[in-house]
């Protein structure tokens, strides 16, 4: 009997592990995108012990454990989402898929892109853009509360590890009205929670995982 369990255990098992794995390198990509586009903007200025295969990302020798920080958060995040609408019973109002994931990803590379590239009057502007593109990508992929709620967790922590890491020297912002940067990061990081849950929700849902437990039940 303890047999039969384990090897019916197994597939379940290799299944989080694959997903686990996507995630982490998932958040990795995503923190690489943040930083050169916070570079591209000139918002953020790393330190100066400048590791040469990390220059282009706009990371430095003192912050390669960003990367694994990253990509930590994103399978917390990432596995956050579906497992709270399978104990909740809730599910997205869209109906995901992989092509709906990938328009998703594609709109928040976008509004990433242009928060560094265009030029808006005053902080406040921006802060507005951004934050009503964040909110249009909700409601494009997802709809539910439980992915509104764990967005707003998300960013909320993302902001606070951002300003520890600032507080540490690790890194510093060249735009003088710090909160105006707190402000519009905070939009940008709902969503990336956002799209980094829905990522999570589709692998799940790739795998089967609770499917198949249902079925055994």
């Amino acid at each position: 009997m303890n047999t039969t369990n384990a090897r019916s255990l197994r597939p379940a098992l290799v299944s989080w592990i694959r997903i686990v794995a996507l995630l982490f390198l998932i958040g990795v990509i995503f923190a690489l995108v943040l930083n050169v586009l916070q570079v591209q903007r000139n918002v953020a200025a790393f330190s100066r012990d400048v590791l040469s295969g990390l220059a282009l990302f706009g990371l430095s020798m003192s912050t390669w454990w960003m990367l694994p920080s990253y990509g930590t958060g994103a399978v917390l995040i990432g596995l956050a989402f579906p497992c709270a609408d399978h104990h909740l019973g809730e599910s997205p109002k869209v109906k995901n898929e992989w092509t709906s994931i990938m328009r998703c990803t594609a709109l928040w590379i976008g509004i990433n892109h242009a928060a560094a590239t265009l030029n808006f009057s005053t902080p406040a502007q921006l802060t507005f853009w951004v934050s009503a593109m964040s909110l249009c990508l909700w409601w494009l992929y997802d709809r539910s509360r439980t992915g509104l709620f764990l967005a707003m967790i998300s960013a909320v922590v993302a902001t606070g590890f951002n300003q520890i890491l600032v507080s540490h020297g690790v890194f510093s912002y060249n735009e003088p009205d710090l909160l105006s940067v707190k402000s519009w990061l905070l939009s940008i990081y709902f969503s990336g929670g956002l799209t980094i849950g829905n990522i999570g929700r589709q692998l799940v849902m790739y795998e089967d995982i609770y499917e198949d437990k249902v079925h055994k039940d």
